[in-house]
């Protein structure tokens, strides 16, 4: 069990030490990202296991009926009708195509989920595949994913920005130090050139953070090409 613990918690540090980053590179405050309601709201994940995960201290549910038990309470009073009542039994029975005693077993945990019934009422809720089942920090991975990739997508429309007037005409802003200048005007032309933004966009949507770091590795060897002195 620590070892599956360990391995889960790997990823999890991760992506949020790059949803961090890119809080930061955005100006976005960090409580904004790491709110524990809303990550609690988009994983399924009890606030009180969110908060221990991101401050690196076990949490989370192992029992797996226990686990879909507190997941779909939780979908039950945040994914409400339009009338922002919540979904009766008889509704979601039907809305996700099962009988209403096989609906009422599930609610009240006396009948355990297979994994039809759990696709059908991620259907009925609208959530993403394993909402229902996914053990507590790989939810909460997945849910900062989609936190990184959202933040990438506005990172994306700010630098695809025209720029300034004054950097449109070529000139560079000074810096304190010399070899600042190089660096970043030679970061500047690698973005225009080889629409690295576009790279960035892609790579967070890889599936796992091995496939990221080659894209990384790849960008870093580009980057100093373009840095290389006569290139």
């Amino acid at each position: 069990m620590e070892n599956r613990g360990a391995g889960q918690a790997a990823p999890l540090r991760a992506v949020a030490a790059r949803v961090s980053s890119l809080a930061d590179r955005l100006g976005v405050p960090r409580e904004e990202v790491f709110d524990v309601s809303r990550l609690s709201a988009a994983s399924g994940v009890p606030e009180g296991a969110v908060k221990a995960l991101l401050n690196g201290r076990p949490g989370g549910e192992r029992d797996v009926q226990t686990r879909f038990l507190q997941r779909l309470d939780l979908l039950r009073r945040t994914r409400l009708r339009p009338d922002g009542r919540r979904y009766t039994q008889r509704e979601i029975a039907d809305g996700a195509g099962m009988s209403r005693q096989q609906a009422g077993a599930l609610l009240n945990g006396d009948r355990r989920p297979t994994m039809e019934h759990c696709d059908a009422l991620q259907r009925f809720f609208g959530v993403h595949a394993g909402f229902l089942t996914a053990e507590d920090p790989e939810a909460l991975t997945g849910a900062l994913q989609r936190t990184e990739r959202e933040l990438l997508r506005r990172l994306a429309d700010r630098e695809a920005r025209p720029p300034s007037p004054d950097l449109a005409a070529g000139s560079v802003p000074a810096r304190s130090h010399a070899g600042t200048d190089v660096a970043e005007d030679a970061l500047e032309r690698l973005l225009r050139d080889h629409g690295v933004r576009g790279i960035a966009w892609r790579a967070a949507q890889l599936p796992t953070d091995q496939h990221r770091d080659k894209v990384a590795e790849w960008l870093d060897m580009l980057l100093e090409s373009v840095r290389r002195p006569g290139s």
